[in-house]
């Protein structure tokens, strides 16, 4: 026999040594495949994909298969965070206009990539990202750095910056003589054009909008662009393959921004059953945020359930509740950043205190949330061909929501990112 020469040698050796992609056969009592809970499934992750997934009497375990077992656990798709702000972190901590007047673009991109392994710890294997607030664009950077592994964090889409019309926006109340950084990037009319492709161009997955804020002249949130401008948006984000999204509170504003063609609503303060049926009709999908407006609202002195609701609870729950009974397709996302990364089962469990129930909430995070970001085929289900990001927590979040803060395993892409035994 001839000797091996010193390539297959080496090759050889790597398989020896466990180069090649060893298979997993994951198992537990319960697996939520994005639609439904199963009972007695097991799941075959080869390389970066789900080979199979269904009763354990039809999936045998692969040769050199290494097998793990959740005795009490239950398996999901990796959950998706659909509102999420990885630059900034909890403004009890630190106010809102102090992170981006004062802190550097450098000292908040460390702060993110820690708010992005919290996150994917979690077991949120995706989040999308809506915007830097003055960050500039540094959210391209850590999507590229997580994709190259040079970090762990949860596969990402990016908004970059989000655009605001003139004069509308904040920090104010400052000396007018000097330039105050906004958080966002203010245009107007057709130069609309040229600020959409500007983005695009920066590496921006999705355009967002700010179709209303707080400029009125008692402070409420008013209108900011006309209907003609957010078409004109619109159309320049759907001529690159990319979908615009709206930060949008009052019903003209959704209205303007979902008749122009917004593929979600962010917020929706002020749903009521006529606007959620036109939403419902255009198929927008309606991120409530429930968690942003309770956890300010304690930040300023609320103490939930030992005081009664202030009324921007209660018109949050009314929209909510006005959502829910019209149909409307609610998406999972916090705004997440006003509350810690890692926290983010906390607007799940306000959307169960609200009036889902856990399986709604576990779809939402999942299906619903990847067919928001047009990755369904992608991500969102446990099923033959999908990319193997799963998660496994002790209990039955069908049944309590919050057993999502258990977390057992994190798996993204086939690679084990966490495993509590």
């Amino acid at each position: 026999m001839r000797p091996a020469t010193p390539l297959l040698a080496l090759l050889l050796l790597l398989a020896q040594s466990g180069f090649t992609q060893t298979p997993y056969y994951l198992t537990a009592p319960r697996l939520f495949d994005g639609e439904r809970m199963q009972e007695g499934w097991a799941v075959v992750v080869e390389g970066n994909v789900i080979k199979a997934a269904g009763p354990k009497a039809s999936v045998p375990v692969p040769p050199g298969a290494i097998q793990l077992d959740f005795p009490d656990g239950t398996l999901t798709p990796g959950l998706i965070e659909g509102h999420s702000h990885l630059f900034l972190y909890p403004y009890n901590i630190t106010d809102w206009d102090t992170q981006v007047l004062k802190e550097t673009d450098a000292y908040r991109t460390v702060r993110a990539t820690v708010h992005a392994r919290n996150t994917l710890m979690a077991g949120f294997t995706t989040a999308r990202d809506l915007g830097t607030e003055g960050a500039g664009y540094a959210d391209v950077a850590l999507k590229r750095a997580i994709n190259e592994g040079i970090i762990p964090g949860p596969r990402m889409q990016v908004a970059g910056r989000a655009i605001v019309s003139t004069g509308s926006y904040g920090p104010k109340g400052y000396d007018s003589d000097q330039q105050i950084m906004l958080g966002a990037e203010p245009a107007d009319g057709n130069d609309l054009i040229r600020v959409v492709r500007d983005q695009i161009g920066k590496g921006a997955d999705f355009i967002k909008v700010y179709a209303d804020y707080r400029w009125g002249t008692e402070g409420e949130d008013r209108p900011s662009f006309t209907l003609e401008e957010l078409k004109l948006v619109n159309e320049v984000t759907r001529s690159s393959g990319r979908v615009l999204v709206c930060h949008a509170k009052s019903k003209e504003a959704i209205r303007r921004a979902v008749l122009a063609g917004a593929e979600t609503i962010e917020h929706g303060d002020f749903i009521d059953a006529e606007t959620a049926k036109l939403m419902k009709d255009h198929n927008v999908t309606y991120f409530p945020t429930i968690s942003a407006v309770e956890k300010i609202t304690q930040y300023r002195g609320w103490r939930k359930g030992a005081m009664p609701d202030p009324p921007n609870v209660v018109n949050k729950k009314k929209s909510f509740a006005a959502a829910l009974a019209s149909g409307l397709t609610i998406g999972m996302g916090g705004d997440v950043g006003v509350y810690p990364h890692g926290e983010n089962v906390q607007e799940m469990e306000l959307m169960v205190e609200y009036g889902m129930t856990p399986l709604q909430v576990l779809k939402s995070a999942t299906t619903v949330n990847a067919r928001a970001m047009h990755w369904e085929k992608r991500i969102g289900s446990i099923a033959p061909g999908m990319l193997a990001d799963i998660a496994v927590f002790a209990g039955d979040p069908s049944k309590r929501i919050s057993d999502v803060r258990n977390t057992l395993f994190v798996m993204k892409d086939g690679v084990v990112q966490k495993h509590q035994p």
